[in-house]
């Protein structure tokens, strides 16, 4: 299985980037999508999420107001629209699938996507 994230780059602070993740039909289908991100020298942690459904989405307190997450469904994939964002935003942006909702663990993880924000 094979997801993919892309649309990262370098944006000055107040910008906004639109990241998007690939899934592979079955995987869109069925899964719940999240997104992570691991900046320099931190662990990685959770940035938002949405179920497979579309029904509920899930965000970071760190981002709530800024990032939208949603599911194109004629494209196979789960953008996280970033807005108004912040120097402390800046690290590598992973996305990944989950079948249980309830579990904790993520089956399936992506490449990561590198995302600046320069003050």
């Amino acid at each position: 299985v094979q997801l993919q994230a892309f649309g990262g780059g370098l944006v000055q602070a107040g910008g906004c980037l639109r990241l998007s993740c690939a899934a592979p039909g079955h995987i869109f289908n069925s899964y719940a999508i999240g997104w992570f991100r691991q900046a320099p020298g931190k662990d990685r942690e959770f940035v938002s999420s949405i179920t497979f459904g579309g029904v509920s989405t899930h965000y970071a307190d760190s981002v709530k107001g800024r990032f939208t997450i949603s599911r194109d469904n004629a494209k196979n994939t789960v953008p996280l629209q970033m807005n108004n964002l912040e120097p402390q935003d800046t690290a590598v942006y992973y996305c990944a699938a989950r079948l249980d909702p309830y579990s904790v663990e993520w089956d399936y993880w992506g490449q990561g996507t590198e995302v600046t924000v320069a003050s």
